[in-house]
């Protein structure tokens, strides 16, 4: 027969309670979802965008095009381009960083 000695009755119960594992669970819950919040958004590169004193004014460019135009997707920055063309315009940049484009005049042919 066991026999339980008077000093195993002031002890309480090692095993602690169950359920305060879910509470660490919660937390490790919440620190993934703004992890997965912070990729995200780090995705969408908008660091350029958001400022220290919010959004830039010139972050959403508008660039309008009329009817029966095309839209060709443009060389990426230092790849040669080959081929024949003229000289459709300039770009310029104001002092506030607003980028202009006039276009030239189409020339007159002299015969």
């Amino acid at each position: 027969m066991i026999s339980v000695t008077p000093q195993a009755h002031n002890r309480g119960d090692r095993a602690g309670d169950p359920l305060d594992g879910l509470v660490n669970l919660f937390d490790l819950g919440i620190v993934l979802s703004v992890a997965f919040l912070l990729a995200a958004l780090s995705s969408l590169h908008l660091a350029g965008t958001i400022t220290r004193h919010g959004l830039r004014e010139n972050a959403a460019k508008v660039i309008e095009i009329q009817p029966g135009q095309t839209v060709a997707p443009l060389p990426k920055p230092g790849a040669r381009t080959i081929g024949p063309g003229t000289l459709a315009g300039n770009v310029y940049r104001l002092a506030n960083g607003q980028l202009v484009y006039v276009q030239q005049a189409p020339r007159q042919r002299k015969h």
